[in-house]
């Protein structure tokens, strides 16, 4: 018999990759941690860890109740929403969501689904795609809205990837400088530029990107907010590379210029569980799809006009809808 308790001690070990940090989630010592998994060993047959100085790692025998155990607590919870529903009589929908997500497409989907479903409770979880995928994995979240750069998104096991939109990237360029009229530039172009980072996870990927194009990456400043890097460029400290996302409104000194392809983007999406099917997650899918179409709409327009966040130059849109490649979520 399998000890649904050991399994979550496991899940936490799998979680930190080390006894010591599993404890403390727990609220245990290491020694009962280290006591629970050998426990779990014996009940299965076959070692779930493999232990080193550099920490600990599943074996593929603990991959699989990691796996197994992530259903069967994902399972609980969503038994304890369906008898809240049965006390409360309102069905609840919980969306995880990254920032600027959540800034610039939530909003629109919410009041449409909320409009159509008064009844419903809906809940919002803000957290980046690693926080937020694991949170529809476990059940915490009916769905997420999210993330992955040019690799495959992280820790998402048994979720449905629906695409939204390529978050296509600009360069943001501060007041006078020499390139801000170009239509649009190469990346070595800007190989001499002060970097401002606007999220610690661009940095890696804007790395490779700037070592295709033949130079190194000097960052100058580093934050983990687009609307800072922006504010930081415009104050004449460097240049910043920006999602569509993650314009800032109130940026008007910065220009905003294309990048030639292979231009950076960004792939949003929403994740959901494959194991269970929600009418309401299907709507609140379709209407985050809505969002997506409608924000390209509207970037299209405002490139037309002349009307948009910051002195945006170039011809074509900072976005296009649902042309995302899905990721691996089995990875």
């Amino acid at each position: 018999m399998i000890d649904v308790a050991r399994l979550r001690v496991l899940r936490e070990v799998a979680r930190h990759g080390s006894f010591s940090k599993a404890a403390a989630a727990l609220l245990f010592t290491p020694s009962a941690v280290s006591q629970q998994i050998s426990a779990l060993e014996r009940a299965v047959g076959a070692p779930v860890v493999e232990r080193s100085t550099r920490g600990v790692v599943l074996t593929e025998a603990g991959r699989l109740l990691v796996e197994s155990a992530d259903a069967i607590f994902a399972e609980l919870h969503r038994t304890r929403e369906r008898i809240s529903r049965l006390t409360t009589g309102r069905s609840r929908l919980t969306v995880a969501t990254f920032t600027s997500g959540g800034r610039r497409l939530l909003p629109y989907a919410l009041e449409r689904f909320v409009a159509a479903r008064p009844d419903v409770e809906v809940n919002v979880v803000e957290g980046e795609p690693e926080v937020s995928l694991s949170l529809v994995r476990e059940g915490k979240a009916d769905l997420a809205v999210a993330y992955h750069f040019d690799g495959p998104l992280p820790i998402s096991t048994g979720l449905h990837w629906t695409p939204l939109m390529d978050d296509l990237m600009s360069v943001a360029l501060p007041p006078g400088h020499p390139l801000e009229r170009r239509d649009d530039l190469d990346l070595a172009e800007l190989a001499a530029e002060s970097w401002m980072i606007g999220c610690t996870k661009t940095e890696g990927f804007l790395r490779r990107y700037a070592a295709a194009a033949g130079f190194e990456l000097r960052v100058s400043g580093s934050t983990t907010d687009y609307f800072f890097a922006q504010a930081l460029v415009a104050a004449g400290l460097g240049v910043t590379l920006v999602p569509e996302l993650g314009l800032d409104p109130g940026a008007a000194d910065a220009t905003l210029v294309p990048i030639r392809p292979p231009r950076p983007a960004r792939y949003v999406g929403v994740a959901t569980s494959r194991r269970h099917h929600s009418p309401l997650v299907e709507a609140m899918t379709g209407a985050l799809r809505e969002a997506a179409s409608q924000l390209v709409d509207r970037t299209t327009s405002s490139r037309v006009t002349g009307r948009s966040n910051g002195r945006q130059r170039g011809r074509t849109p900072s976005a296009t809808a649902m042309s995302s490649p899905e990721p691996n979520l089995s990875a």
